[in-house]
């Protein structure tokens, strides 16, 4: 479980991101806050993995905040859900390493899309010691959002999007029968989508023997 601080002083977006944020899986607001001291304060008596940081606050704004931040607290990621969204702020704020900037005002699919991305970052960081080109092409730095003009036949973004998230809930490997019972998909839909992940080189499968009966595919997350 991922605990997010909310640095927000506009109350109605800071309940959007809460409610927004409670809306995906693996995410623990442990916090709200609404300026940048408010914020230090709380990072420093409180675990905490990742922000959603405004830039415009009172009393210590958001990029003084990060510059904080980056030299005391540097494991603690940020992404800023801000109206700022001029050159001047976005580069400061990639300078200092945000990991993804939202722009007010905001979708859920967008928003949804950032803490994906950061959370598959996380675990894939998580699971090795070491990571091929392919790995990092794939599932950091030249991720794009999948149009469905580029994904084959059959593959409808949307549909591939609930595929992983549902994959997400594995901890451990598994066999197409555990995902047929969690699933609103069909064994042959659902299959088509986990062979098309196995394909682009997010999963990766083996046989196993069972006592009785035939050998059943087992996948997992490939590494």
């Amino acid at each position: 479980m991922l605990n997010v601080l909310i640095v927000e002083d506009d109350p109605m977006v800071a309940e959007l991101n809460k409610k927004y944020l409670q809306m995906i899986p693996g995410f623990k607001l442990v916090g709200q806050v609404k300026d940048g001291e408010a914020a230090l304060h709380f990072i420093h008596d409180n675990p905490v993995s990742l922000l959603l940081l405004d830039v415009f606050m009172p009393k210590l704004n958001g990029l003084e905040l990060l510059q904080h931040i980056r030299i005391s607290y540097p494991t603690i990621d940020i992404i800023m859900v801000t109206a700022a969204c001029d050159s001047e702020n976005i580069q400061s704020a990639l300078r200092l390493g945000v990991i993804d900037y939202i722009v007010k005002p905001f979708t859920f699919k967008r928003f949804r899309t950032a803490l994906i991305t950061y959370q598959e970052r996380i675990r894939l960081l998580n699971s090795t010691e070491s990571l091929d080109q392919k790995q990092l092409d794939h599932r950091i730095f030249a991720k794009t959002v999948e149009k469905s003009n580029t994904l084959p036949k059959g593959i409808e973004p949307d549909t591939l999007q609930q595929v992983r998230d549902m994959l997400h809930d594995y901890q451990t490997d598994f066999a197409m029968s555990d995902l047929v019972a969690s699933s609103n998909l069909s064994r042959i839909s659902l299959k088509k989508y986990i062979d098309y992940l196995e394909d682009i080189g997010e999963l990766e499968s083996y046989l196993t023997h069972l006592s009785v009966g035939r050998p059943v595919r087992i996948y997992s997350f490939k590494h």
